[in-house]
């Protein structure tokens, strides 16, 4: 970790993405043949990480969809979470705050989604109290609807949150044990390495003792939410659907409301969410996250956006910090 604690990045503006102008014709003219209009204006999303074609598309008709688009070619990865966020947004619970898919398509040697477009924008930060109190009040309604699942859902067979930790989330015991390079620790955790992997080796049984069929996000943080211009706020960005518990989605969520100076305690104790959470669920999930984020900061794949590593390290340092306030580590 570098002497200089990290700053988040400007989520409204992390992407590095093509115009409209530099996708194939061929794309763009089998874009616009379904759309059923030529398009007039692109409006290009300056949030995310991908460098993925993603922009409100408006057509000469007045009409605007939203459309994802890759090359399989050269982000083959980013092809199949598109495919695979489309197929788990045309089967989520109708009524949802969720942007819903039109069609698919492949052209030009790319692949393309098509969504509803969502008046809204990327949550400022720090957050607005009001904001954070419309996306938590509107996570509650996701919750409560994916706890009991519609079945075409489940046949998309969605991973377990408890074995995506053990794969992937989990990094600190690594460390511990000598596997991987410790990646630094800011000074009030420093020699909490063994608390850090306690901690976070509760996390894959306590994903795993609620409702089995029990689905989440998988991903949910600041710019995976729009903030409508009524105030409502939209959940974005479904490739990573998994089972597992709402309260996992919560912390994550949270660690911006933390770094924001909002009581994140008190926000994850009374939401829904948390109701059936074991007592230290919310420390090992933030024990996890800080080494997921902390020890994959330098691994910017080329693919993605290089502010990835400015979100990853911020976000690990903020998880921590709120991790070594709750534990009284000073």
């Amino acid at each position: 970790m570098d002497d200089v604690p990290a700053t988040p990045p400007s989520y409204q503006a992390t992407a590095l993405r093509p115009a409209w102008a530099e996708l194939p014709a061929g794309l763009r003219s089998a874009i616009a043949a379904r759309l059923g209009a030529p398009v007039t204006a692109a409006r290009v999303a300056g949030a995310g990480f991908t460098r993925g074609f993603a922009a409100v598309l408006t057509t000469a008709d007045g009409s605007s969809a939203f459309v994802k688009a890759a090359a399989p070619a050269e982000q083959p990865r980013l092809v199949d979470w598109y495919a695979r966020e489309a197929a788990i947004l045309a089967r989520l619970p109708a009524g949802l705050a969720v942007p819903r898919l039109r069609w698919t398509l492949s052209a030009a040697g790319w692949y393309a989604i098509c969504l509803d477009a969502v008046d809204g924008r990327t949550p400022d930060l720090p957050w607005p109290p009001a904001e954070l109190d419309a996306t938590l009040a509107g996570y509650a309604e996701v919750a409560a609807a994916l706890a009991e699942p519609p079945a075409g859902l489940l046949a998309l067979d969605p991973p377990r949150l408890a074995d995506l930790a053990r794969e992937d989330i989990l990094w600190w015991g690594e460390v511990a044990a000598g596997r991987e390079p410790a990646p630094g620790l800011p000074p009030a955790l420093a020699g909490r390495l063994p608390e850090l992997a306690a901690l976070e080796s509760r996390l894959p049984a306590y994903a795993a003792a609620g409702p089995p069929d029990a689905l989440i996000h998988g991903d949910l943080r600041l710019d995976n939410v729009l903030i409508g211009a009524d105030g409502r706020a939209w959940f974005c960005d479904w490739a990573w659907l998994c089972r597992g518990p709402a309260w996992f989605d919560l912390a994550g969520l949270l660690i911006t409301g933390y770094a924001s100076g909002l009581d994140g305690d008190r926000l994850f104790a009374d939401h829904p969410a948390a109701a059936d959470a074991p007592a230290d669920a919310l420390d090992a999930t933030l024990a996890a996250l800080g080494g997921y984020f902390l020890t994959t900061a330098a691994a910017t794949p080329p693919t993605a956006s290089p502010q990835i590593r400015r979100h990853h390290r911020w976000s690990g340092e903020q998880a921590l910090a709120w991790l070594a306030a709750r534990q009284g580590w000073t």
